[in-house]
């Protein structure tokens, strides 16, 4: 089971990267082309050199239509995407300032109560996250320039969510096992107790 959740939380983070790496690109591609497509309507190229800015122009070269909504739609998928590992590899932002002198067994059992916390604030978040979609799905709502559906952006996320959900299931349990045994199985960002 360790190796499975490990693989999913993986998986999922990889796919996360590389739209989020995608999105990097069309975006700068589209600040690239909006700017050329700016200067080439400018006065020097206008004039100048008219019939080639509007071959150029006439290309196709500018913003990306729809950048924004796919950026808005990638960028939420990603950070779902992310959940996962962090979950199973303990990285999530704590501030151990009052729990650094406790002794190893104490921190073991505070962290499986956070474990189990973030757990249901996961199960919590994904669970209106679903709602969204059904409303969204039920609303027929599309985005404003590229007319794809809203609840498309949702499900992606929910995917995410899902395994999210199947990861901190793992690791809340996982996390009891090691504060009742005094054990560790599940990895843990440097620096952790």
């Amino acid at each position: 089971m360790y190796r499975l959740t490990q693989f999913l939380a993986v998986v999922t983070a990889l796919i996360g990267g590389l739209v989020l790496l995608t999105l990097v690109l069309m975006t700068t591609a589209s600040i690239i082309g909006r700017f050329i497509n700016g200067m080439l309507h400018g006065d020097f190229f206008q004039g100048a050199l008219n019939t080639l800015a509007q071959a150029v122009l006439d290309l196709g070269i500018g913003e990306i239509n729809g950048n924004y909504e796919l950026l808005e739609a990638g960028v939420a998928f990603a950070i779902f995407s992310f959940l996962p590992i962090c979950q199973f590899y303990g990285s999530h932002a704590s501030v151990d300032v009052f729990t650094a002198f406790l002794s190893r067994r104490t921190n073991r059992w505070i962290i499986a109560f956070w474990e189990v916390i973030l757990t249901a604030v996961t199960f919590l978040i994904i669970w209106r996250l679903y709602e969204g979609m059904q409303r969204y799905i039920g609303n027929g709502e599309t985005t404003l320039f590229l007319q794809f559906p809203v609840w498309w952006a949702y499900a992606a996320s929910f995917v995410s969510g899902v395994v999210a959900c199947i990861v901190a299931i793992y690791c809340a349990v996982i996390r009891i096992v090691e504060a009742v045994r005094g054990v560790s199985i599940l990895p843990r960002e440097q620096g952790a107790h």
